[in-house]
């Protein structure tokens, strides 16, 4: 008898336990995790809620230029930078998605609205040989320069880079490939004769390519990345001034 009462206060304890999880919060809003995918399956999307949109959602915002990690966790770092979009978009400022905001938040994964770089804003080449990107340079950017300061100061030898991504030396192209590489840009290691079509033709707003047969480099957000002039610098990273004579130009679609 005791075993069968105890049998039947579990199963009632777990339904009312599982009834309350599935009850949305006061307004209708479902908090906690979700199995929504798409940015806009749930409005207002706003802080304490998880799930696959609130993913979106800081992916988006990373886009436009304010780097939030992709938690899927909708919490303080994201409501600030929701914020700060907001701000700049002439939305109203209220730190959640609200349906009106999803035409500008959506519009992120269009490679053209890629911020250009703030006025003066430029990277930082520092003692270590590493560099640092400007504070606005979006996530894409960013990620360029976390790659391209793995091999900044490792040593050039021809062929480097090009059987594989990891490699104890490269080559103009190979070096170029890999920091393209690292920000999601390249999926395979070009040549210098290969990068002469890569992407757009002309000058980036943040990466420029400059390649012919026989050398490449880029610059990014005002400083160069290049074998080229590395043994006196001791790194790849130097200023942007350098000829360009007999270089074609180019850059990543949208960058």
């Amino acid at each position: 008898m005791r075993r069968s009462l105890l049998i039947c206060a579990l199963v009632v304890l777990g339904l009312a336990g599982a009834a309350h999880a599935a009850t949305p919060s006061p307004g209708g809003v479902a908090y906690g995790s979700s199995t929504a995918s798409h940015l806009g399956d749930r409005v207002p999307l706003q802080r304490g809620m998880s799930g696959h949109d609130v993913k979106v959602l800081q992916d988006a915002l990373t886009r436009l230029g304010r780097p939030v990690p992709l938690t899927g966790s909708f919490g303080p770092v994201t409501q600030r930078a929701l914020r700060s979009w907001e701000r700049s978009a002439k939305r109203r400022v209220n730190g959640r998605v609200d349906r009106g905001d999803l035409p500008g938040l959506l519009r992120a994964f269009d490679a053209a609205v890629i911020p250009p770089p703030v006025l003066g804003a430029t990277a930082t080449i520092n003692a270590d040989g590493t560099a640092t990107p400007p504070a606005s340079a979006p996530q894409v950017i960013a990620d360029l320069f976390v790659a391209a300061n793995r091999i900044a100061t490792l040593p050039y030898r021809y062929g480097g880079g090009h059987k594989s991504f990891d490699d104890t030396a490269y080559d103009c192209s190979g070096s170029v490939s890999f920091a393209l590489h690292g920000a999601g840009l390249l999926d395979y290691t070009m040549d210098s004769t290969m990068l002469e079509s890569y992407g757009d033709a002309g000058p980036g707003q943040w990466i420029t390519i400059y390649a012919n047969a026989d050398h490449t480099f880029l610059t990014v957000a005002g400083v160069r990345f290049d074998t080229s002039g590395q043994s006196a610098a001791g790194t790849r990273w130097q200023p942007a001034e350098r000829s360009t004579k007999g270089f074609v130009v180019r850059h990543p679609t949208g960058l």
